[in-house]
């Protein structure tokens, strides 16, 4: 398949094409990341404790798809079924109730590996594990319970996975609630379980907690998904997830008044990064062991301009020194032709040599 061109993705970016693609300017120069290459798993992952098995599903992950051998990730996540409930996500496009489907969009679609829940990966796992890495996302937030809560529960054991030939597990913590102490203790060891197993570890470090909302809402902050991502690495996740940041000064905002709230420094705001978008990610990948493990940014939720938003998305996580897009409901919820010329544009930012780290 052909690759879009610069000046299809300029098109696509519209009004954002010159700040983005022109930025050239970040705090954090790139000379002090670890960066995305052919060669990741060689000159980063092999020099740390993981042992030759986690290293051969790493080389399979980063191998497959599109993207193989790139250094760059393309991921379809679908655990939305539990997260956001099977009706809410799947009554745009139906065919999704069926988890064959959502392999097949991965397959079709060129990705990296599927990420979903043990019974969509389970249901297929004998025609389908051998062909593209399989992540088992191990925990869920279910919206069953009268009233809502926010906690991620365990939905299996890694074991399961394994037995199912997954390349990977994935994992959600809340940092910030009431439950994040639990929630960091049972991933920290099903984490180490995985990766004893010879699987690696996807981490999705997201933020929950009412109070993070103040004048903006700041589980979307640089600083406060930053040290997420710290936490994230700290448990030895080999991929951060993360949602893409929309501010900063969520530290500043939680310390007004009366209240006090974590630590920080007011250099985070002024020498670690600028409003700029690409630079508010760099400043995620730096809480990332200066890139060590990979960043890989979320798509979002659908809308009306999902091609627009995914690819200035993947534009700027590639520049920030990123690793790739991890893309769902833009791609699931629209027929599957649609769905994978979606993911192919995406793909085609990080294929596209005139897109270059800032």
């Amino acid at each position: 398949m052909a690759t879009a061109t610069l000046s299809n993705i300029e098109q696509l970016l519209g009004s954002k094409a010159e700040s983005l693609l022109g930025f050239k300017s970040p705090k954090i120069p790139r000379e002090r990341l670890h960066l995305p290459g052919p060669d990741f798993i060689d000159r980063i992952y092999a020099l740390t404790d993981r042992n030759v098995r986690v290293l051969t599903n790493l080389e399979r992950l980063f191998g497959t798809g599109r993207l193989g051998k790139s250094g760059y990730l393309s991921i379809l996540p679908v655990d939305q079924g539990i997260e956001h409930s099977a009706g809410a996500s799947f009554a745009k496009n139906p065919d999704y109730f069926d988890g064959e489907n959502i392999v097949k969009l991965a397959v079709e679609g060129g990705c990296n590996a599927v990420a979903s829940t043990f019974g969509v990966l389970g249901s297929v796992a004998r025609k389908y594990a051998h062909k593209i890495p399989f992540i088992v996302k191990i925990n869920h937030n279910e919206l069953l319970t009268y009233p809502n809560k926010a906690d991620q529960i365990l939905f299996g054991t890694v074991e399961e996975a394994y037995n199912m030939g997954a390349a990977a597990v994935g994992a959600t913590i809340y940092f910030g609630s009431d439950q994040s102490g639990r929630q960091i203790v049972e991933i920290s060891q099903a984490f180490a379980k995985a990766h004893d197993l010879g699987m690696a570890t996807v981490l999705w470090c997201y933020l929950r907690n009412n109070a993070f909302k103040k004048d903006k809402d700041y589980h979307v902050s640089a600083d406060l998904t930053g040290q997420a991502n710290h936490l994230g690495v700290t448990i030895q996740a080999d991929i951060i997830k993360q949602k893409l940041p929309e501010n900063n000064g969520g530290y500043a905002a939680l310390n007004i008044g009366d209240s006090s709230y974590g630590k920080f420094d007011k250099r985070i705001y002024t020498d670690l990064a600028s409003d700029h978008p690409i630079d508010l990610t760099r400043y995620q990948l730096a809480n990332c062991f200066m890139g060590r493990s990979g960043l890989i940014n979320s798509g979002g939720a659908s809308g009306a301009n999902d091609f627009e938003d995914a690819v200035a998305t993947a534009v700027i996580n590639k520049r920030a020194g990123g690793t790739g897009l991890i893309s769902g409901r833009k791609a699931f919820q629209r027929p599957m032709p649609e769905g994978i010329k979606l993911l192919n544009v995406i793909q085609d930012v990080y294929l596209s040599k005139d897109i270059t780290v800032a």
